[in-house]
């Protein structure tokens, strides 16, 4: 942690105010907020900074003069270090992107050789600036050969990045240079999501797996030394080479030479010292190939789509073509035979198509010679989400170039992942896609490389209705040479068959039946002529309940409110862990809505989470957001409300739930087992007159102001008793809930059924 108020070491100049900006966004982290605090600050505080940048709905304010105004209105005890470097990377004059060459390039020099950063940093900025050159020089070189795409500036440039150098060194001295350097890029594609193309982790892990390149040898090629992705990108998909591969060579070629740059830092940064070597070059891999006789083990791609400026009218005579002359509107094959091209007799490459690819008629003849030398051994179509752009079912095609050992009669492996990862259980409803956020990553993995695994080895991938199969390539060879897999799988059987179907009928009967016995009696009723003066006066007293808030019980200590964030865990040894084992599932708002387990995962963090430590007292109303990078999980008990939508629903957590990390945009209480019960205080607050005098209005959304809401003081005894009404009240609702899915899936399944034939009128 950085002390906010301490002092420059000797010879450490500060950032000059104005030479960082940072957005109110920036600013609530900085103090450990919310941005709805920052802007009512803006709002009350008449000497609040005024902008000096940005635009009219995203200011930017000068860095220096918000850190100030922080302090001198004691709410900025301490900034965190790694905050601190990113504000001053995301403000720095010369722009992020810019920024994060030297302090990658740097960083490699912290990690390389640490004494002689030790020995360079005593010297004062302009000095420092002076003998960092030549002090850089050598290591690019060693870590990343004579060429590397990386500019060493001279001293007048590198004087203004001094300062930021020094934090970021700092900071690799807290975790480490890697861990430093993948927070900063993170942050980075975070902030310009439109700017940059990135491949998910998941989808990269499963592409190099494919390529044979992580695990346990799954072919003959199997680990790759030598990978090759030829349009890097930001250098995802090489990143998720495993670096137990310290013999691999990673190649790279990016167009965009800036983003070469920062893919070969990263990449090396990746890797120890004496682990893999890193060799990226700048250029356009298909106009100025600068690997023209280069032939890895495995090419792994995520190549840019639809491109129509690919060069189609300058390299028509060019030696790549093997397998025909790429149409204008066809870039994507180009690129399919420029990896073939640069791929060994038996290696293994790996690239994420668009799904027109296999069909579009401009392409079949290629896709004919393809499949008929037995090039493209394995079309995959991947789920809607997998990655961008986010909306298509992508496809993975993996090829392997012809050499010895060819089959003579090739066969083509297809895979609907997205089928089988949309299936639901056996005895239960199918579930609806998954969507971006929610993809079940793991049931993809094991499906496609359990498909590609058997089939690879000549064993053959066992046949699945509607998820894999395997052709002959003869039957694929008609007018069209159509490969999406969808076209050729067998169809499942309906609703997973007749059986299935009289079994998922009984489950509806059953839940019915069981909704009727929940079905609470309507109160309200005339009462008998002995009872009503009692009813009178219930209804009386009832009325007269004093009341209490959810605010005030929270500071009498009678139940603890947090709020849910965008948190992460790290794994053993520090490492990210992500959706992986011992990482908690997320319980996410869609899961509090439609009363289901908890569907997310935590996303990996780029560094080790801090240790908690004291934070500054935030004011009223203010979210300390520093605190949700630790993930709140949930306990038996708990009261989950959603805070968006205006909706009235409030979620008592059970065994299923419990362990779970809270996303955004919930809060949880959790009550005192000696003051509250729990389902008589979910019970309550979900009264629509409650929620109504809770709610805010925003321009597009209704958010809810969990402390403003109210319920009556009552002795515990009397709570435990309208709890029991309330968890009734709770299992009728389940109960319809689960009969709706149920009558879904029966009369899907009977639809489909009758019309494939499997079901026949009786």
């Amino acid at each position: 942690m950085l002390d906010a108020t301490a002092a420059p070491p000797d010879g450490v100049s500060q950032v000059p105010d104005n030479a960082a900006e940072v957005t109110a966004a920036g600013i609530a982290r900085l103090a450990g907020v919310g941005r709805a605090a920052v802007s009512n600050w803006r709002r009350r505080h008449a000497d609040f900074p005024k902008p000096v940048g940005g635009t009219e709905t995203s200011p930017a304010f000068a860095l220096g003069d918000v850190e100030r105004w922080l302090r001198a209105q004691g709410k900025l005890a301490e900034v965190p270090l790694r905050e601190r470097v990113w504000q001053t990377l995301a403000g720095h004059p010369a722009g992020a992107a810019a920024a994060l060459g030297p302090v990658g390039a740097v960083l490699l020099l912290v990690r390389d050789r640490p004494a002689q950063w030790r020995r360079l940093s005593e010297a004062a900025d302009p000095r420092l600036a002076e003998l960092l050159p030549l002090a850089l020089a050598p290591v690019l070189t060693a870590r990343l050969g004579e060429d590397h795409p990386v500019p060493v500036a001279d001293p007048d440039g590198l004087r203004l990045f001094v300062p930021l150098l020094r934090q970021a060194a700092e900071l690799a001295a807290e975790s480490s240079p890697r861990e430093t350097y993948e927070f900063l890029i993170g942050r980075h594609l975070d902030a310009n999501p439109r700017q940059y193309t990135v491949t998910p982790p998941e989808l990269a892990e499963l592409m190099v797996a494919l390529a044979g390149v992580a695990g346990e040898p799954t072919g003959p090629m199997s680990p790759a030394p030598t990978v090759l992705d030829p349009a890097s990108g930001t250098g995802g998909l090489l990143w998720a080479v495993p670096r137990t591969h310290s013999a691999a060579t990673l190649f790279a070629q990016e167009l965009d030479r800036d983003l070469a740059a920062l893919t070969a830092l990263r990449l090396a940064l990746a890797h120890d010292a004496g682990g893999a070597q890193v060799r990226v070059h700048g250029g356009d891999s298909l106009r100025a190939d600068a690997l023209p006789q280069r032939a890895a083990d495995a090419v792994v791609s995520h190549p840019p789509f639809n491109e129509r400026n690919w060069g189609h009218d300058e390299l028509a005579y060019d030696p790549r073509w093997e397998y025909g002359f790429p149409a204008r509107t066809e870039s994507e094959l180009a690129w399919v035979q420029h990896a073939l091209a640069h791929v060994r007799d038996g290696g293994t490459a790996v690239l994420l198509m668009p799904p027109a690819v296999a069909s579009r008629r401009s392409g079949r003849r290629i896709r004919a010679d393809l499949l008929r030398r037995g090039a493209l051994r394995a079309v995959v179509a991947l789920p809607a989400g997998a990655a961008p752009p986010y909306g298509i079912p992508l496809h993975l095609w993996v090829l392997r170039r012809p050499g010895a050992g060819q089959p003579t009669a090739p066969r083509l492996l297809l895979v609907d992942a997205a089928a089988a990862s949309a299936a639901g259980p056996a005895d239960g409803p199918v579930a609806a896609s998954p969507g971006r956020d929610k993809l079940p990553w793991q049931t993809v993995r094991d499906t496609v490389l359990g498909a590609w695994r058997a089939f690879d080895r000549g064993d053959g991938a066992p046949e699945r209705p509607g998820v894999c199969r395997v052709l002959p390539v003869i039957e694929l060879l008609d007018d069209d040479v159509d490969l999406a897999p969808a076209r050729h799988l067998p169809p499942p059987a309906a609703g997973g068959g007749a059986e299935e179907l009289a079994a998922v009928r009984d489950r509806l009967t059953a839940t019915l039946a069981r909704t009727v016995e929940l079905t609470p009696v309507a109160p309200g009723g005339p009462a008998a002529p002995d009872d009503q003066g009692a009813g009178e006066a219930a209804g009386a007293q009832g009325a007269r309940w004093p009341m209490t808030t959810v605010g005030e019980l929270a500071r009498a200590g009678a139940l603890v409110l947090r709020t849910g964030g965008a948190a992460t865990a790290p794994g053993p040894g520090g490492q990210p862990s992500g959706a992986g084992p011992g990482a908690p599932p997320v319980l996410t708002e869609t899961d509090v809505l439609a009363g289901t387990g908890p569907t997310g995962t935590l996303p990996a963090p780029a560094v080790p989470a801090p240790a908690p430590g004291p934070a500054a007292p935030a004011a009223a109303g203010e979210r300390p957001e520093a605190a949700a990078e630790q993930p709140v999980l949930t306990e038996p008990g708990d009261v989950v409300v959603p805070l968006v939508g205006g909706g009235t629903v409030a979620r008592v957590v059970d065994e299923a739930a419990a362990g779970a990390a809270l996303a955004r945009n919930l809060c949880l209480l959790r009550p005192d087992p000696e003051a509250l019960d729990p389902w008589f205080l979910a019970g309550y607050l979900r009264g629509s007159a409650n929620q109504r005098q809770a709610s805010s209005y925003a321009s597009t959304a209704t958010r809810l102001d969990v402390r403003r809401l109210r319920l009556p003081r009552l002795p515990l005894d009397d709570q435990r008793r309208y709890g029991e009404h309330y968890r009734t009240l709770a299992s009728f609702e389940e109960a319809l809930r689960l009969a709706g899915r149920l009558g879904d899936q029966l009369v899907r399944g009977l639809y489909d059924g009758l019309a494939d034939g499997t079901v026949r009128p009786h």
